[in-house]
């Protein structure tokens, strides 16, 4: 699948953008602030209906603007062409349309564009909570398994129903509160199984990527940990009942699941340096390219890689350069502020290639053939 070309009027710094891509390596490079990052948010937000950074849809409205547009174009292995259009005015409903046919529901859309990104937000797999590490799970399984984002919808509205009858002052309603929790486990079981799967065959995945980026200076690991591991997850639910009454909220179940990042057998997050933290993240989300490459799908996912370089020793970034510069990924967007960086990758690179300028929200082709 390739991006052909997009249209983008209003979008955070991005007064007005047109323009064609190549179909291999794409490279943006810039000052920080410039606008190159909100480009590769607007190619995100057409697979994802929503931006990779700001979850609030208005607030990526240019100022002082009143709406704004994105729209792409992709070719797809069978020749077909897919219309993407998202819109947004202030205080109207978001819309999102595929060859003018808008969706019903935007979960709908989620996989038929299948992307990842690499970006500095990814630090938050690492330092943040154990939710950032869920959620990565859930965007990667939810765009291959239709049956894990439906079971994650039902189980996220179980949870939020059976928090608002503990949180009453009265005892709830022994019969509904049977109800949502019998949701929750049925769901919930689905999800550990999906996760538990994913998790096996994406370690050894992810273990090679990280040997060839350190070439094999360190080791690493990813652990899946569950409440659902102990028992049958209904009664773990029911058993904690008085204790979430206390406490106002569902103390136990699949939203509570944590996924264990280790170097050299301690959690990354207490024994790694920047370089390996950056050298984890980036294999991670090689691996979670190269797993829905595998998954089967129609397509061939976008890769996009923002601000990849920053942080890492010569020797990682030539091998980054090796990998991505080869033939194992489909199309690829790259943003940076060294010039060096870009040019040494489009020297090593026999794909095809354009080289864009950025400045103030204006981006040029300044591609030289």
């Amino acid at each position: 699948m390739i991006l052909q070309d997009i249209s983008i009027l209003n979008y955070k710094n991005l007064e007005q953008v047109e323009l064609t891509f190549s179909n291999k390596i794409n490279c943006f490079i810039g000052k920080n602030g410039m606008g190159k990052t909100n480009l590769l948010d607007a190619i995100y937000y057409l697979s994802f209906c929503k931006s990779a950074s700001n979850p609030i849809d208005s607030q990526n409205i240019r100022h002082e603007q009143d709406f704004f547009m994105i729209q792409g174009s992709y070719l797809f292995e069978d020749n077909s062409i897919e219309e993407i259009y998202c819109g947004l005015k202030r205080r109207q409903k978001k819309q999102f349309k595929r060859n003018k046919k808008e969706y019903s529901r935007l979960a709908d859309h989620i996989g038929f564009i299948p992307l990842i990104m690499v970006s500095p937000n990814d630090t938050s797999l690492i330092a943040g909570g154990s939710e950032e590490r869920r959620r990565f799970m859930d965007v990667v399984i939810s765009q291959y398994d239709r049956e894990y984002l439906e079971a994650l919808l039902k189980y996220n509205k179980a949870l939020m129903q059976r928090n608002t009858l503990l949180k009453q002052e009265n005892e709830p309603d022994e019969e509904l509160m049977s109800v949502w929790e019998e949701m929750m486990a049925v769901t919930g079981e689905t999800i550990f199984r999906k996760r538990t799967d994913f998790i096996e065959e994406f370690k050894d995945i992810f273990q090679s990527f990280y040997s060839h980026i350190s070439q094999d200076r360190e080791n690493v690991e990813l652990i899946y940990e569950s409440h659902a591991q102990r028992k049958d997850l209904l009664d773990i639910i029911r058993e904690s009942r008085p204790k979430d009454r206390i406490m106002g909220y569902s103390l136990h179940g699949i939203h509570k699941d944590e996924l264990i990042m280790k170097l050299g057998g301690f959690p990354i997050k207490r024994e790694g340096s920047q370089g390996q933290n950056k050298t984890y993240l980036t294999a991670l989300k090689l691996a979670q390219f190269d797993f829905l490459k595998r998954t089967g799908s129609r397509t061939c996912p976008i890769l996009l890689l923002d601000d990849i370089f920053d942080k890492l020793d010569a020797s990682r970034v030539e091998q980054i350069i090796k990998l991505v510069g080869g033939d194992k990924f489909g199309q690829i967007f790259i943003t940076d502020t060294n010039r060096e960086h870009l040019d040494s990758l489009l020297q090593k690179t026999t794909q095809d290639y354009r080289l864009f300028i950025v400045d103030n929200g204006q981006i040029h082709d300044n591609t030289n053939r």
